[in-house]
């Protein structure tokens, strides 16, 4: 490495080289990164999406990429094959989608579970009637206890977020 117009010390052809326990440690420098933003419901199905990918060396192409159930906000899905391309050997680096999801208008996530509010009447409350709560899968009755107060929170077993590689939900 020269220091007349050569590339820095620390890089090779201009581009940063990873350095072993460093950020991105164990990844290939050829492996990209970018943002997928995804639904609730497309969180607590799964989904498959279809994505455009183009680059420099790249035309554009199309690809599906399968989304499990039950990821969680910032973990990331490798799509293997889907990186930059080599020019020396034409090998291809691993693309990784970072997961962001969206706002839901009724319910806010907690860990697995979900959290939504419920307006019931001042007779419903005292008196401990039926009422209609929103879920994922659909409304579900529930028999309010009397005297019920503003703020309690009740829970629906079950009826929360699936749990990544596991068959139960949160609540």
């Amino acid at each position: 490495f020269s220091q007349e117009g050569g590339p820095r010390a620390g890089t090779a052809g201009g581009r940063q080289q990873q350095r072993p326990g460093g950020p991105g440690a164990g990844r290939s420098p050829l492996d990209q990164e970018a943002e997928i933003e995804l639904t609730l419901e497309e969180v607590a199905k799964g989904t498959v999406r279809t994505l455009q990918i183009s680059g420099p060396q790249v035309k554009t192409k199309t690809i599906e990429v399968k989304i499990p159930a039950g990821v969680r906000q910032g973990s990331k899905i490798r799509v293997p094959g889907e990186g930059a391309k080599s020019p020396v050997n034409n090998a291809s680096g691993d693309l990784y989608l970072r997961v962001k999801i969206k706002a839901h208008p009724e319910f806010s996530m907690e860990g697995d579970n979900l959290v939504c509010n419920v307006t019931i009447s001042p007779a419903q409350a005292v008196v401990g009637k039926e009422a209609s709560v929103p879920t994922l899968d659909g409304p579900v009755k529930i028999r309010l206890p009397a005297g019920t107060q503003n703020g309690r929170m009740l829970r629906l077993r079950g009826r929360g977020m699936p749990k990544l590689k596991a068959a139960d939900r949160g609540d």
